[in-house]
């Protein structure tokens, strides 16, 4: 998920979900009928996942480092922020920390 830019809590989510979902959609359109029970359930995997806030990703990116790092503990822990800057080196301290209490207001 996400690329994160070194700038005062600049950070560029990339998620294309919407050209996926419009992708689909152009697909759905001209396939033939064997195609289109899968196309219809592909739609409707992605849909859920187009129209996320930022803040909703980024607590999902915390999580998802979080559990893949065997961290257990609150999410904004001293050790979650380490856990989370060694998981993507170029995150500042005040991105780490901003992040780690947004996920523990979430309930991560």
């Amino acid at each position: 998920m996400g690329l994160f830019v070194k700038n005062h809590l600049a950070v560029l989510v990339l998620h294309d979900a919407t050209g996926i979902l419009d992708a689909l959609r152009e697909e759905l359109a001209a396939a033939p009928p064997a195609d289109r029970p899968g196309l219809e359930r592909a739609l409707a995997l992605v849909g859920p996942y187009t129209d996320r806030p930022e803040a909703e990703l980024r607590v999902r990116w915390v999580r998802e480092r979080l559990t893949a790092a065997g961290h257990a503990g609150p999410a904004d822990s001293t050790e979650a922020i380490r856990v989370l800057r060694k998981a993507e080196p170029g995150l500042s301290l005040l991105q780490a920390v901003t992040y780690a209490r947004e996920a523990a207001a979430a309930g991560a």
